[in-house]
């Protein structure tokens, strides 16, 4: 049900350390990370258990850290759909209930190359998305 889940901090140097510091004795760590240039303006990384590897989704980031961007809420939820297919129909439901559009569903790339996702703000700005992963192999 849950792909991930992120939160956006006021202070991204202080809670990237907080939160390394926190997890490392978790087996979770940095994954992955992001600039500015890349989101389109918001340093964000993405955490994993990597200790683990009876976990099938062992390095994949299920907990993701971001500058407070203007408007998106404190709060990012990422749905997991079974296809693309439920990605559009996921934005498509949302905006009709009153959703605002943050993202139309597409290619996500820059995240891996089989990430299909789509993103809405709910009534209070907070960041709702849905994906689908197609991994190689």
């Amino acid at each position: 049900m849950i792909d991930h889940l992120g939160i956006n901090v006021s202070d991204y140097t202080a809670h990237r350390r907080f939160y390394d510091a926190a997890l490392a004795p978790l087996g979770i760590s940095v994954v992955q990370e992001y600039g500015p240039d890349q989101t389109g303006g918001t340093n964000t990384c993405g955490y994993a258990n990597t200790s683990d590897r009876r976990d099938i989704q062992s390095g994949k980031p299920s907990f993701w850290l971001s500058d407070a961007p203007a408007g998106t809420g404190a709060a990012h939820i990422c749905f997991l759909a079974q296809d693309r297919a439920a990605v559009d129909a996921f934005h498509a439901a949302a905006l009709a209930a009153g959703g605002t559009d943050n993202g139309p569903p597409g290619l996500r790339p820059q995240y891996h190359p089989g990430y299909y996702g789509a993103f809405v703000l709910d009534p209070d700005g907070r960041n709702v998305e849905a994906v689908h992963h197609t991994w190689p192999g």
